[in-house]
This record gives C-alpha cells, structure tokens and sequence, in this order.
C-alpha cells in the first residue's frame, strides 16, 4: 500500500509539472520542465525469495530541472523585441527587488524612458535609459546587446549564463532566480546574441505533453487501484479474524 502510495505522490507531481508546461505553451522563451523517477529504498525480500531478490518502497520524482533547448525564433517586426541566440538570459530587476534572469526579451519603454520588461522589470547593470521622447521605431539593438539612438549608443543590454542553469528557481513573470545550486551569474559566451525584431517560443510541444499527461493519469489510477484492492484485501482479512 505504501509502494502505490509512493507511485501516486510521484505520478502527481509529474501531472503538476506538465500542467505547468501546458498553460505556458504560449509562454515567450519558456523552457519544459524535465522530470524523472528514481527507486526508493529497497529491503532484502522474506525468507524463501530467490538470492538478490529485493522489496522496493516505490519510486519519486528527481526533478531534472528546465530544458536548454533553443526555443523557434518568431519574427515580430518590434524593434524592442528580442530573441536570445544561445546560453544566456537577460538581466533584470524582480518586482520584489532582486536580481533575475528571463528569456522573455518582449521589452519596452516606460514613462521615464528605461528599457523595462513586458512586467516592468527593468535591466541592470545599469538600466539602459534613453531620451526623453523617443519613439521605439528610432532604437537599434544591436547583436552584442548596445542600445543606440540616431547613431548614439545609450547603453548595453547584460547578458548573463550560471553553470548550472537547471538549478535556477522559478519565480513569478517569467523570471528565473540564482541559487546555490545553479552557481553565480557570470558574463554569458560570446557566441550569445540578441535578434532584434524577433522573440524565442515557448519549448512546450503541445502533443508531447498531452501524451505524456495520459501516460501519467493512467499511471495515477493503476496506483490508485492498487491502494484499493490493499485495502479490500485487508477487509476480508479483518473479516476472516473475527
């Protein structure tokens, strides 16, 4: 009872994984979530079992962490619209004040002329401000991030990279954060570079994840069924002591 349990608890975080997946699909420069299973302890089986038979306790879920994969690049025409070719993520400023790192590069103005994210997140080090009146039109980004204006370059976007990117915890917007376990931000590769005009998909593939959350559903009730015959069987037993 206690295995199936296991399997259910496992299967559930699997389903929540990909329902996560699925209501990002659309999601700019979202990367899935990669999920595998790992076998609980196992126990020498009872007396009379063949040699080097175990009893295993269930299997749980090993988080492998987000997918690299390069996402398709969509032409969008925006000049403020930015697709990430490579390892790398833009940096920016969380609502709550922290760094974070994003894919998302659907970028624009706000009132006082800084490059800020879609949530209003704006860049760091330091945040790239233009003139006072200018229309996006008139800004070029180059492929090595500098911000110009009429031939004059008001600053660079920073890209950055850690080297274990499957560590990074998820936040709210779209952001990424730094742990001890993804490592500190460090300058991203030169062979990272921005497209301007352009942003990167989400990597969810739609028929991927519906398959795979039948696979897991179906897995969930075989468990489920499993506690379920348990528990008659431990009825008739009941049954039989009295």
């Amino acid at each position: 009872m206690y295995t199936a349990a296991a399997g259910m608890a496992a299967q559930q975080s699997r389903l929540d994984a990909l329902s996560n997946d699925l209501a990002n699909v659309s999601t700019t420069g979202y990367k899935h979530v990669r999920v595998a299973f790992r076998d609980l302890v196992y126990t020498q089986a009872a007396r009379g079992a063949a040699d080097g038979v175990g009893l295993g306790s269930g299997a749980a879920v090993r988080m492998l962490g987000r997918s690299q994969q390069q996402g398709a690049i969509r032409e969008t025409g925006e000049p403020l619209d930015l697709a990430i070719v490579g390892e790398g993520y833009i940096a920016v400023r969380a609502p709550d004040g922290r760094d974070a790192l994003t894919r998302d590069g659907q970028l624009r103005l706000d009132a006082q002329g800084r490059l800020v994210t879609a949530t209003g997140g704006a860049l760091l080090s330091p945040p790239v401000t233009l003139p006072a009146g200018t229309q996006p039109d008139a800004v070029v980004i180059g492929e090595d991030g500098t911000v110009s204006v009429g031939g004059t370059v008001h600053g660079k976007i920073r890209l950055l990279t850690v080297p274990a990117p499957n560590a990074l915890d998820t936040g709210d917007d779209n952001l990424l954060h730094v742990t001890r376990g993804s490592g500190a931000a460090t300058t991203a590769p030169p062979a990272t570079l921005l497209q301007s005009g352009a942003l990167e998909s989400s990597t969810v593939d739609i028929g991927t994840a519906m398959t795979e959350m039948i696979s897991t559903q179906r897995a969930y009730e075989l468990a489920s069924k499993a506690i379920h015959m348990q528990d008659r069987m431990a009825e008739v037993a009941n049954g039989v002591k009295r």
